[in-house]
């Protein structure tokens, strides 16, 4: 069927509107009402023949000067002698065309298909990844170091680690399953070491390592083992800029649980809930010494969080300052307020940063170091207020060391927190931390 140039169909010519019936007997291919006379040629309409007579019709092949609705050669047909219409064929060149599209269109969409359900060779997600640890349980790549040395080789045995990501600079984010001997609690970690953990240079050096908890639910994922916040790029950037140590980062569940109820844990063992505060303070710890080279003072071990991650990782490292040092808390709540607490008022005041900062103060126990952060414009406008009152209660007195950053028009949000943790709390931290250490 042949087109106008502007896109309207073609329409044969209607004298006075109507449709014109074929004779009886008319040879097909020829215009309506009109048969071949011998000897006289046919002209186009709208041409004259000799005599100043306007030709009734013209044959459709000459019809409007045919190379305006696209010549038949174009799309190879050829005439036939007897007038008949010439039978259609596509071109092929068209129709290779069209497949080779559709090939690849399907290509594409298994592809896309295969990378979501992380089936190799499409992708690399769900590949085994060692970080350095020999394939089996136990095994070790390096020599063991000198009895002085203040890192630590990896205990054993090795986790299962299944790539998730694999970042521009090569590193993996990977996740195991990980089932507490000490908390009786089975949940998933994310782990990431920076590319320095496998440069040669650093072979026989121990890291630091930053736990780095979620704020909201905190469960069935950690929002920090993704790329989008970019915590991962932005360690290694921080590195590269000297502000902050090379970390490997622990990303553990937070809650057992969804909080679809408005329900969290508070990062505690509160009576008859699963025992989060020993899942994160010795499983996940005792997870990365077995598969790691760290270092074993707590100079080495900090804690980072934000909203409920945040007030997790403060209570941890005032109620445990022998294995932690230091924690990044964004806009956190300073004392504990889950409705789990209810009937068990003695185990929520042990875990109360207010009261166990006091303790702390009294007994002139180990130094720590808290880098707060809380943005100006917070959902929750108690938030700044109880920071600033905490760290003009507790901060620099002691063996406590605080510092607040208030990140103007800052919100409650990841987003806002891991672009200004570079600019103070990681430097702040990693002044006083470890690593890489042999």
């Amino acid at each position: 069927m042949s087109y106008a140039p502007d896109g309207q169909q073609y329409q044969p010519y209607r004298p006075e509107g109507r449709i014109p019936q074929p004779p009886h007997g008319d040879q097909y291919g020829q215009p309506y009402g009109q048969q071949p006379q011998p000897g006289r040629p046919q002209q186009p309409y709208g041409q004259h023949d000799r005599n100043g007579q306007q030709a009734p019709y013209a044959p459709q092949e000459q019809y409007g000067q045919q190379e305006q609705y696209g010549q038949q050669e174009q799309y190879g047909q050829q005439g036939h002698h007897d007038g008949s219409e010439p039978p259609r064929r596509k071109s092929r060149g068209r129709r290779w065309l069209i497949a080779g599209a559709s090939v690849l269109a399907l290509a594409g969409i298994a592809a896309l298909v295969l990378n979501h359900y992380e089936i190799p060779p499409f992708t690399d997600k769900g590949s085994a990844v060692s970080f350095g640890q020999a394939p089996s349980g136990g095994g070790k790549k390096n020599d063991a170091p000198p009895p002085n040395s203040k890192m630590l080789m990896p205990t054993g045995p090795a986790a299962e680690f299944k790539n998730t990501m694999t970042l521009a600079d090569g590193t993996h984010v990977a996740v195991t399953t990980l089932d507490g001997k000490k908390s009786g609690f089975k949940g998933k970690v994310w782990v990431w070491a920076p590319k320095e953990y496998n440069d040669p240079k650093f072979a026989k050096s121990g890291f630091p390592v930053m736990i780095a908890l979620p704020g909201g639910a905190g469960y069935p994922s950690n929002y920090w083992m993704g790329t989008d916040l970019g915590l991962q790029t932005s360690i290694s950037k921080w590195y590269a800029e000297g502000k902050s140590k090379p970390f490997i980062l622990a990303m553990p569940v937070l809650n057992p649980g969804p909080d679809d109820k408005g329900v969290y844990w508070d990062g505690s063992d509160i009576p008859g809930q699963p025992k989060m505060g020993t899942w994160l303070t010795e499983d996940v710890p005792d997870l990365m010494k077995a598969n790691f080279r760290t270092v074993k003072s707590r100079d080495g071990w900090a804690f980072m969080g934000s909203s409920t991650g945040g007030f997790a990782g403060l209570k941890a490292v005032l109620k445990h300052p022998d294995k932690f040092k230091a924690v990044i808390a964004s806009g956190p709540d300073v004392v504990p307020d889950s409705s789990l607490w209810k009937g068990h008022d003695k185990e929520k005041a042990e875990n109360n940063p207010e009261l166990l900062a006091k303790q702390l103060i009294d007994t002139k126990g180990p130094e720590v170091y808290l880098a707060f952060q809380v943005g100006d414009s917070e959902s929750n406008k108690k938030t700044l207020p109880d920071v600033q009152k905490f760290v003009a209660t507790y901060g620099n007195k002691g063996p406590i060391h605080a510092e607040l950053k208030v990140i103007k028009g800052g919100q409650h949000n990841a987003k806002t927190y891991v672009p200004n943790m570079g600019e103070g709390p990681v430097q702040f931290i990693s002044k006083v931390m470890e690593g890489p250490v042999e």
